[in-house]
């Protein structure tokens, strides 16, 4: 597996990004639709996020993640925050560690940046994500985001 910083609107990126949307859409086929969370290339720009894509056999595109800063506000997030976004293992690269080596490599570059603390949000309808970011020392914290009014959300939170 070979791990690369790249632009969020990077071609590789929007691909992936595009299948994990028609997950979200499939998986909480009740609202129809993938995360609304509004979002923008310059978000993941260095010092203030990182996006990555994991490339696998042939140099195929497999996973994805990313942080953005965030600061107190409105919705819920504290100075210093480092939020984790569109993390996301195609199917038939799903149970190889290769998003726990995602989320450690999005962490280190959080905490480098003087982030204080990585948060994420996720929703009931993802037992495998809640359980990665669980073993992974995130424990439950109050709600922020746009999805923080939401029944199905789950917020998590672990100080870098």
């Amino acid at each position: 597996m070979n791990i690369r910083r790249v632009p969020f609107d990077h071609p590789d990126a929007v691909k992936l990004n595009d299948e994990v949307q028609l997950e979200y859409a499939e998986r909480y086929a009740e609202d129809g639709e993938g995360d609304l969370t509004p979002l923008a290339p310059a978000m993941f720009d260095p010092p203030h996020g990182l996006f990555l894509v994991a490339y696998g056999e042939e140099d195929r595109p497999v996973a994805t993640g990313g942080w953005r800063s965030q600061e107190g506000n409105p919705e819920g997030y504290s100075d210093g925050d480092a939020e984790l976004k569109r993390m996301y293992v195609i199917p038939t690269a799903r149970g190889n560690g290769l998003a726990r080596r995602i989320l450690a490599a999005l962490e280190d570059d959080a905490r480098a940046a003087g982030r204080a603390r990585m948060v994420l949000e996720t929703g009931t309808k993802q037992p495998e994500a809640i359980a990665l970011y669980t073993s992974s020392g995130y424990e439950p914290c109050p709600k922020f985001g746009y999805y923080r009014d939401y029944d199905n959300s789950r917020c998590y939170a672990k100080p870098l």
